[in-house]
């Protein structure tokens, strides 16, 4: 079978995501993959990536503006 499954489709957008029909329906097979947690090419955050981030771009001082003054 070289068709899409509907079935397991359906359920996984329907009751999965919580999805209701007519914005499954309006979704490409991409898109729901992606929704569904598969073929998104970089895997999602952990802590030390966070903390990486937090060290590259520190949060701005109480009254520091965007300028630097």
């Amino acid at each position: 079978m070289n068709g899409l499954d509907w079935p397991v489709l359906m359920r996984a957008g329907l009751v999965g995501l919580r999805l209701p029909p007519d914005q499954f329906w309006r979704l490409t097979p991409a898109e729901l993959r992606l929704m569904l947690g598969h073929g998104g090419g970089l895997p999602a955050m952990n802590k030390a990536g966070l903390d990486a981030l937090l060290v590259a771009y520190p949060d701005k001082t109480q009254g520091e503006r965007d300028d630097g003054s």
